[in-house]
């Protein structure tokens, strides 16, 4: 009996010894889905929910913007808009795999699909731009986003209501805003507009969350919005204070959730920097959780929230151009599930040993060849900018070790969940099509260029031209059914819209 208790004894003070550190888990574990100009089909939005659940997730950050089923602001609505029925649909199956929905309702600046009608366009900072409305307009605004924020918050049985307020560039610009700006500072422009946002969703039950960029830049009057509102600090690879003191913040006692991301600047589809990702998510989610923030929501832009514009008389919006489409969030499964991994660490996650075990568990790979796998993703990649990229490297020297990496890529035989593969391969290709054409690019646009050496280029270009073809079928057939057919063809459209503009005037200038 005594050698029984000891044994037991001795059981329960191993367990406490060894005893894995319990995780210093955030209430909020969030995923942000970016809907600006990347539409995902219904099945696609709601199969994607599943893995995000599976992964750890309990909550999305929706950013509906124009596919939100707008009734009294039906004008709003863009050509891609889910119906009612299907929004309530996505946000009861949320809520049945343990997934909070918040809607991120834009009311300050990223506002372009608002103002670009002209319905709306009288609350414009300035004439010539859409993206922010005149704080100094409050009264009309707080009738307007009292009615959206309200049609927005009844589908939506999630506490928190996501109000934007980001990247008001324009803050103080027009002649009112000046004169207040003058006379109290930006920050109390910024918060007393702001402010009245919040009461309009805490009027109707819910918290309201708001991101901390321009907060931490004009932190003057913080102490002035509610105490209840919540914070998203948001880092995706700089210094803590990148856009202000944020210990200011923190003795304010502001509540906060912190927010890395898996697509952001400079990524488009045809550059993807993955290591920057991998190294934001093992950073700054331990960093979150040192300062006792209350959740984390991982950002995904679909563009640079920027957009160019055709306009016609008066500043009229004709139509709105993105800018930096990235590729879809179809081909990111890898990261997200590392997104997942780190979540359930105390410690920074190991993306690398993460990848590699992924590698192995999902396309059946070695240690060696999912270690392949990493060197080639986090390779870096850069924007080429007159015939070199940031570090002064020439287009034919990246061209040389991007095709090396797509041949070592290429070498890979994954298993299992091909589909998946697939995707870097494609990403892969389309960046070497892409150097291909800054190389023709940069000696089109050089001294050297002449009329007469004009037919030379023409071959050149023809290859491009087919192969670019040939990636626009691979694109659709890959990402059917995860974004809409048509939407998929416009992608296609913009990103060869400059091969096909150089390789049409090469072919008249050879008439």
């Amino acid at each position: 009996m005594k050698r029984s208790r000891l044994v037991i004894i001795i059981l329960l003070f191993s367990n406490l010894l060894f005893a894995k550190e319990p995780v210093n888990d955030f209430e909020v574990k969030g995923f942000h889905i970016d809907l600006r100009c990347q539409i995902m089909t219904m099945p696609a939005l709601k199969a994607f929910a599943k893995e995000l659940s599976e992964f750890g997730i309990n909550t999305i950050v929706m950013e509906w913007e124009a596919t939100f089923p707008f009734m009294k602001h039906a004008t709003l609505c863009n050509k891609y808009s889910y119906s009612a029925e299907e929004v309530a649909s996505f946000i009861k199956y949320c809520g049945t795999i343990g997934i909070d929905v918040i809607p991120l309702q834009n009311c300050f600046g990223h506002v372009e699909y608002i103002l670009s009608h002209d319905r709306y366009s009288y609350l414009k900072e300035d004439k010539k731009e859409v993206s922010q409305l005149c704080p100094m307009k409050e009264e009309e605004c707080v009738e307007l986003f009292t009615e959206i924020f309200k049609e927005v918050a009844a589908m939506h049985p999630s506490k928190y209501f996501h109000i934007g307020g980001d990247e008001t560039y324009l803050l103080g610009s027009c002649k009112l805003c000046a004169e207040k700006s003058a006379k109290v500072g930006k920050s109390k422009l910024f918060v007393d507009y702001v402010k009245a946002m919040c009461k309009i969703a805490t009027d109707l039950g819910k918290t309201p969350v708001l991101w901390a960029d321009v907060i931490l830049k004009y932190p003057d009057a913080v102490g002035e919005l509610p105490k209840e509102a919540i914070f998203i600090d948001w880092n995706y690879g700089w210094k803590n204070d990148h856009f202000g003191d944020i210990g200011r913040l923190y003795k304010a006692g502001v509540t906060f959730w912190g927010s890395p991301s898996i697509r952001s600047h400079p990524d488009n589809l045809y550059l993807t920097q993955w290591n920057k990702h991998f190294n934001n998510q093992q950073i700054f989610i331990p960093y979150a959780r040192k300062n006792n923030y209350k959740g984390v929501v991982m950002t995904s832009w679909s563009n640079g929230g920027t957009y160019g514009f055709l306009y016609d008389t008066g500043w009229e919006v004709v139509q709105m151009y993105p800018i930096r489409y990235v590729y879809p969030l179809s081909g990111f499964r890898i990261i997200v599930a590392c997104y997942g991994e780190a979540l359930k660490t105390n410690g920074p996650v190991d993306a690398e040993a993460f990848v590699i075990k992924y590698s192995q568990e999902r396309f059946g790979f070695s240690q060696e060849e999912g270690k392949l796998l990493w060197d080639i993703l986090t390779a870096p990649q850069e924007e080429v900018v007159k015939g070199k990229d940031l570090n002064k490297k020439s287009v034919s020297e990246i061209l040389k070790e991007t095709k090396y990496l797509r041949s070592e890529l290429y070498r890979l035989r994954p298993k299992t969940n091909t589909k998946e593969f697939e995707h870097f391969k494609l990403m892969f290709d389309i960046r070497v099509q892409y150097l291909l054409f800054k190389e023709a690019e940069w000696e089109y646009e050089s001294r050297n260029f002449k009329r007469e050496v004009a037919s030379a280029y023409i071959d050149k270009l023809s290859l491009l031209v087919d192969e670019a073809k040939k990636i626009d079928k691979r694109f659709i057939n890959l990402n059917r059914g995860f974004l809409y057919d048509k939407e998929l063809v416009e992608i296609n459209k913009l990103r060869t819209e400059k091969l096909f503009k150089m390789y049409n005037t090469l072919q008249n200038l050879i008439k």
